[in-house]
């Protein structure tokens, strides 16, 4: 099953941390990394939200920042291939080890693939 591990923080305090500590955080990640590097995909750290630009569909209106106002914010993701949703649950639980606050948000994924009509429904029960 594919899932979307999405990483919520509050951007004010990652935003906060020094070279230093962020590099620790980084180093702790990379071994939640090995231990999952059969599982996952892709992994992305995203720009902080400042850099962010929206579309807003129903206006066809263009923003600076995020949509949400939140307190936390998406920081990043992963793409995950994994047996079930307890073992996305394994993955996201040693990443909050790593990377303590926020929230990790698990969600099953439907891909689709260019020049194909049909989704890949990974998310079947």
């Amino acid at each position: 099953m594919l899932y979307m591990l999405l990483c919520y923080n509050d951007e004010e305090v990652t935003s906060a941390w020094s070279d230093e500590e962020d590099a620790a955080v980084m180093k702790r990640l990379q071994v939640v990394h090995e231990k999952w590097a059969d599982q996952y995909e892709l992994a992305a750290r995203l720009m902080p939200t400042k850099t962010a630009t929206t579309l807003h569909k129903k206006e066809n209106l263009v923003t600076d920042g995020p949509y949400a106002e939140t307190k936390e914010q998406l920081l990043g993701f992963y793409l995950v291939e994994v047996e079930d949703q307890q073992q996305a649950l394994d993955f996201a639980r040693d990443l909050t080890e790593a990377n303590p606050g926020g929230a990790y948000e698990l969600r099953p994924v439907k891909s689709f693939h260019p020049g194909t009509t049909t989704d890949t429904d990974n998310a079947t029960a």
